[in-house]
C-alpha cells in the first residue's frame, strides 16, 4: 500500500509540474551573456510619448517585461557621447575616465584631440584616417576589463557601433574586437590595437555591400500618418534637413551620390538614417553568431551602439517626424535582435540593459514659439569680442586658442612669457563672457581645483573636470539656449533635464518586472553588472548597484 501510494505521488507531483510549466525555476548562476544596448542620443520623454505607438515585441517588450529605471541621468556637466559611453562603461564620472568630452586641446602640442585618436595604430579593413583609433586615452577600467581578468581572458567581449568612439569606449581596454564604420567604404573595420586582420566572417559581411543596398532604398514614414500626431508637422521652418530638404520622403540614391561624380558614392550619408541602426543590428547579429556568445558557461559581454538619432536630431529636432521615424525604426531593430536573443540564447540566460549616452535639447525657435525662453548662442562672435578684449587689456597677442565644447582654452605660454597670474586672466575672461545673452555662467576652472561642491551645477564641473584635459573657463547657456552649429537645429551638452536624463531598462535573467522611480546615476551600471557577475568593480567605480535587480 505505502509503495502505491508513494508511486501515485511522484506520478502526481510530476503532472503538476508539467501543467505548471517547469515547475520551480532556479536561474543560472550568472547569465551567459550580457547585451549592452546604448543609443546615442534619446531622450526619456521621447520613449514615453511614443510607447503607446511602439511593437509588443521591442522596446515596449523590455518595458513590460523588465526594470525601468525612470529617474536614470547622468551627473555631469558635458553630456556629450563620448562621456557617456565612457560613464556606462567605467562606473565613473568623466573627472576619473578621463573622458571630459569628445574632443580636447593640449597646450604642449598645441592641437586639440578627438578622444579615441591614435597615430599608433593602424587601421584594419577601411581606410587609413578611419582607422587610426583606440581606448589610448581611457584611463580607468571598465566593467569588461575587470570580467576578463576575473575570468582570466576566457570572457568574450566585442563591441560595434557606427562611431568609433561609441564602440571604442563601450568595449574597454581588453576587448577581443571592436568594429566601427567607415565613411568611404562603407564598411566595418577596426584597428591593429585588436587584431592585424578581420575575421573572416567579416570580410564575408562587407562583401554583401549592404551599405549598398540600404542607400538605393527612399526612407518613407513607416506608421501610419496618425501616429506622428504628437510631432511638428513634416513642413516646417524650423529644421535644416538635407541641404535644406525636410520632408519626407527621402531619395538616399539620389542624395548618395558623390559631388564628384564617377559612380562613387557618399558612403557617410547611411549614417544619418534609420538604416544605419538596422546594419548595425545585421553586423551585431552576425557577430553573435559567428563569435558564438553565450555557448558556455563563462559570461561574455556585446555592446551594441545606435547612432542615427543622434545624426537626426541634430538636423530635425526631437519633436520631429524623422526623429519620431528613427525610434520606430530602431523599436523593430530592438524586436529583431530581442528574437534572436531569445532563439538562440534564451531569455534566463541573457541580460540586457537598455539605455542612452545623451539627450538632446528641443529647438530653440520651436520653444520661443510658445514664449519659452531659448535662443542660439554664437560662440564665433563671442570668442571675437573676447579677443579683441584681451588685447585690450594686456596688449595684442594670440591669448586665446580656441573655444571648445563650451570651454576657453588660453594660449597658457604666451601668459607665462607676459608673467601675467594665469588665475588673474582666467578670472578676467569668466567676468566678460557672463556678459553675454544666453550665458548662465563662466567659471575658471581653478576654483575646481582645490574645491568639492554637494551637489547642482558645480557638482557637475567638478565631475567633469580634467586638470590635463580641461579648458581654462568652462562656460554654462542658460535652458533652452545651445551654440549655433552649421547644419544643426540644436544640440546636447548641458547638464539641464533634458540632455542628461535618459532611459534605463533592465531585461532578461534574473529581473523582474518593475518601475522604478529613485534617482539613479548612470555610473551605477557598471557597479551593478560588476555585483550581480561577482567580478571586481572597475578601478575608478563611482557608482552603487542597483538594489532592485537583486531581489
Amino acid at each position: 500500500m505505502i509503495r502505491r501510494l508513494t508511486v501515485a505521488a511522484v506520478l502526481f507531483l510530476t503532472g503538476f509540474f508539467k501543467l505548471c510549466g517547469q515547475g520551480a525555476y532556479l536561474p543560472p548562476d550568472k547569465p551567459k551573456l550580457i547585451v549592452g544596448i546604448v543609443v546615442e542620443q534619446l531622450r526619456y520623454d521621447q520613449i514615453e510619448r511614443l510607447r503607446d505607438k511602439l511593437s509588443d515585441n521591442g522596446i515596449k517588450r523590455l518595458i513590460n517585461e523588465g526594470t525601468s529605471f525612470r529617474n536614470a541621468s547622468f551627473e555631469y556637466m558635458l553630456t556629450q557621447s563620448a562621456p557617456g559611453f565612457s560613464t556606462i562603461a567605467t562606473g565613473t564620472e568623466p573627472a576619473y575616465h578621463g573622458i571630459t568630452s569628445d574632443n580636447w586641446y593640449l597646450p604642449l602640442k598645441n592641437e586639440f584631440i578627438y578622444c579615441t585618436k591614435d597615430i599608433s595604430v593602424n587601421p584594419v579593413g577601411g581606410s587609413y584616417e578611419s582607422g587610426l583609433h583606440s581606448p589610448l586615452n581611457l584611463q580607468a577600467s571598465s566593467f569588461t576589463d575587470e570580467l576578463k581578468m576575473a575570468t582570466k581572458g576566457r570572457a568574450k567581449v566585442f563591441s560595434v557601433g557606427m562611431k568609433e568612439m561609441a564602440a571604442i569606449f563601450s568595449g574597454g581596454h581588453s576587448s577581443n574586437g571592436a568594429f566601427w564604420y567607415d565613411n568611404t567604404t562603407g564598411t566595418w573595420m577596426t584597428s591593429t590595437y585588436y587584431m592585424t586582420s578581420l575575421p573572416a566572417w567579416v570580410n564575408d559581411f562587407n562583401a554583401m555591400k549592404s551599405s549598398d543596398s540600404y542607400l538605393d532604398m527612399q526612407w518613407t514614414l513607416s506608421h501610419p500618418g496618425a501616429d506622428y500626431s504628437d510631432c511638428l508637422p513634416d513642413t516646417n521652418k524650423f529644421e535644416s534637413g538635407f541641404s535644406g530638404k525636410v520632408f519626407f520622403p527621402y531619395d538616399l540614391k539620389k542624395m548618395s551620390q558623390h559631388s564628384s561624380g564617377k559612380n562613387r558614392r557618399d558612403y557617410e550619408l547611411l549614417r544619418e538614417t534609420p538604416y544605419s541602426d538596422t546594419y548595425t543590428t545585421d553586423f551585431a547579429i552576425k557577430l553573435l553568431e559567428n563569435e558564438q556568445l553565450g555557448a558556455d558557461d563563462v559570461t561574455d559581454y556585446l555592446s551594441i551602439c545606435y547612432s542615427s538619432t543622434d545624426y537626426i536630431g541634430h538636423r530635425f529636432g526631437p519633436s520631429s517626424y524623422e526623429s519620431a521615424d528613427a525610434i520606430f525604426r530602431l523599436d523593430k531593430d530592438i524586436e529583431m535582435l530581442l528574437n534572436w536573443l531569445n532563439d538562440k540564447v534564451g531569455k534566463k540566460n541573457i541580460l540586457v540593459y537598455f539605455t542612452a549616452a545623451h539627450g538632446i535639447s528641443e529647438i530653440p525657435p520651436v520653444m520661443e514659439s510658445s514664449r519659452i525662453p531659448a535662443g542660439y548662442f554664437n560662440k564665433n562672435q563671442a570668442l571675437q569680442l573676447l579677443r579683441t578684449y584681451l588685447n585690450a587689456t594686456y596688449g595684442e597677442g594670440n591669448w586665446v586658442r580656441g573655444f571648445s565644447e563650451r570651454q576657453v582654452y588660453l594660449n597658457r605660454t604666451l601668459i607665462e612669457d607676459a608673467r601675467i597670474p594665469l588665475e588673474d586672466i582666467q578670472k578676467k575672461v569668466s567676468r566678460f563672457l557672463i556678459q553675454f545673452t544666453g550665458i548662465s555662467s563662466a567659471y575658471p576652472y581653478t576654483i575646481f581645483e582645490a574645491n568639492d561642491f554637494g551637489n547642482g551645477h558645480l557638482k557637475k564641473i567638478v565631475n567633469n573636470f580634467s586638470p590635463l584635459r580641461s579648458g581654462d573657463v568652462i562656460v554654462t547657456l542658460n535652458p533652452g539656449w545651445v551654440e549655433k552649429e552649421d547644419d544643426q537645429v540644436t544640440d546636447n551638452n548641458s547638464p539641464y533635464e533634458y540632455d542628461s536624463h535618459v532611459p534605463l531598462i533592465w531585461y532578461g535573467w534574473t529581473v523582474n518586472r518593475a518601475s522604478v522611480m529613485r534617482k539613479v546615476n548612470m555610473t551605477d551600471i557598471a557597479a551593478t553588472l560588476s555585483s550581480l557577475c561577482k567580478v571586481p568593480y572597475p578601478n575608478s567605480c563611482t557608482g552603487e548597484p542597483m538594489p532592485e535587480l537583486f531581489r
